[in-house]
């Protein structure tokens, strides 16, 4: 997954969980953050930052934030509409007989559903940006939302989906996920919950640069 017209900057603040003011070439942008995450240990003052160029007609702002750099020297993407972008790509490579986004599961969509013969696959999606300690975790806020789509993943388990709750984590180095119970633990216990229904968790560690997102080799679903 690649993007164009990407720019650098310097982070100078937050303005809500969708804007930000950044200095470009030394003058200041509203820009639009593509992640209504928190990023609080991310997007500091003074952060390395990089962004594209939509050039969509009719937008508030010129530029989307997709990539800052941690103080810790890693490069982030924290574009939250990457992790599927990036999946689907993966998916594609997979050998299923068809890949279908946003399918409708009981009250729910979930992000993909796949199919390889008589066997029907459900997979939904989470990007990581918190890393603490070498470790990723999610979520960085509470997402009641993600609690409810992996209530419906166990309940798929056991109606013979093949289910799958991905992980993919948007920094180099990090290859586990762990659920962030002190943020929200009801998180945890629908992981735990969904894992107990056959659930599967996939870690999808991948390469960040400041232009693109890729899933690393060596994972496979189809064997």
């Amino acid at each position: 997954m690649k993007y164009g017209n990407i720019i650098r900057g310097s982070f100078i603040e937050r303005q809500n969980r969708f804007a930000a003011r950044v200095e470009l070439d030394g003058k200041e942008e509203t820009v639009h953050v593509k992640n209504t995450g928190r990023c609080r240990e991310l997007l500091l003052p003074g952060a390395e930052v990089y962004l594209t160029e939509p050039g969509s007609p009719g937008r508030k702002t010129r530029y989307d934030l997709v990539a800052v750099r941690k103080n810790n020297g890693i490069l982030f993407n924290i574009d939250s509409q990457a992790p599927n972008r990036v999946v689907r790509e993966w998916l594609d490579r997979q050998g299923f007989d068809s890949v279908k986004p946003e399918y409708t599961y009981g009250s729910s969509r979930i992000d993909f559903l796949m199919e390889k013969g008589e066997q029907k696959y459900l997979m939904e999606v989470k990007g990581c940006t918190l890393e603490i300690g070498g470790i990723g975790y999610f979520p960085d806020a509470p997402t009641q939302r993600g609690v409810k789509h992996l209530l419906e993943l166990a309940k798929a388990a056991g109606e013979g989906y093949r289910a799958f709750a991905a992980f993919v984590i948007q920094m180099d180095g990090v290859t586990e996920v762990l659920p962030n119970i002190k943020t929200h633990p009801a998180f945890g216990l629908a992981l735990e919950e969904a894992e107990a229904e056959g659930v599967k968790v996939l870690m999808l560690p991948c390469h960040v640069e400041t232009d693109s997102l890729v899933i690393l080799p060596g994972h496979e679903i189809l064997k």
